[in-house]
């Protein structure tokens, strides 16, 4: 048995990229998998790629910036499988690089609504629905770009900052109730939305990479394992955590 086996678990930006993996990860360890996001083709694959395995899985359209589509999202999950045992907050974009003096109020505003705004909502319907069973875990995706600057990208540094607080208070809030809340903080994942911070520039990977102790970019997978584990019982003493995923970057 896996270790999620008999459990329901959520994930937003199920789609593509780091989400889809989490989501195939889950089912492997026996979730029954909720895949939500405003990506309708990309999300309808990836619940047919866990169908495929041998897992189960629905996907169900939202956005997560809307309030009301996060708690129709979370109403349908509740109608499909009547409980919610984890949820992986992954949903976000890199917005458009740009110094704090240089970044466009449309681009700030769209960057923090999605990143964090939608952390926030995903949140506020997940954790009600977790109340009334007795307890649940969820995994917010935040970045290294949480824990420390980037030239360049201070919307995005921002919102990523923003789910790391807002983690570390719901964590506080819940923890009592049998309800934990953490974080992932991956540093630059093989995925398509790597592209958005090389520009797909060979130098500036290149350049990436070096900073990089391990040498390398980490690999989807490598998340989607480090958030299996902060939604099973191995993590059950562990709340409140910023859990980097980066070769080692922040080491330094």
């Amino acid at each position: 048995m896996g270790s999620l086996e008999g459990k329901v678990a959520l994930v937003t930006g199920g789609a593509s990229g780091i989400g889809r993996t989490i989501a195939l990860t889950l089912a492997r360890e026996g979730a029954r998998v909720v895949i939500g996001d405003i990506d309708s083709s990309g999300g309808e694959e990836t619940a047919h790629l866990v169908t495929d395995s041998g897992g189960e899985a629905v996907f169900l359209k939202a956005d997560v910036c809307m309030g009301n589509q996060v708690k129709a999202m979370i109403d349908k999950a509740m109608g499909t499988y009547r409980r919610l045992d984890c949820a992986c907050n992954n949903a976000g974009i890199a917005g458009v690089p740009a110094n704090t003096a240089e970044c466009t109020e449309e681009n700030w505003d769209r960057t923090v609504l999605t990143n964090l705004k939608g952390v926030w909502l995903c949140m506020k319907y997940e954790i009600p629905q977790m109340l009334k069973q007795g307890g649940g875990a969820i995994v917010n995706t935040s970045s290294v770009a949480g824990l420390v600057g980037l030239r360049g990208w201070s919307a995005y540094v921002a919102s990523k900052h923003g789910v790391l607080g807002l983690t570390k208070s719901a964590a506080l809030e819940y923890a009592r109730a049998g309800v934990r809340i953490n974080a992932v903080c991956p540093s630059i994942i093989n995925t398509p939305m790597a592209e958005c911070f090389t520009g797909g520039d060979p130098r500036v990977e290149a350049h990436i990479l070096a900073q990089e102790p391990m040498g390398r970019m980490g690999s989807a997978e490598e998340v989607a394992e480090a958030v299996v584990w902060l939604c099973s019982d191995a993590s059950s003493f562990v709340t409140g955590h910023a859990l980097t995923v980066d070769g080692g970057l922040l080491a330094r």
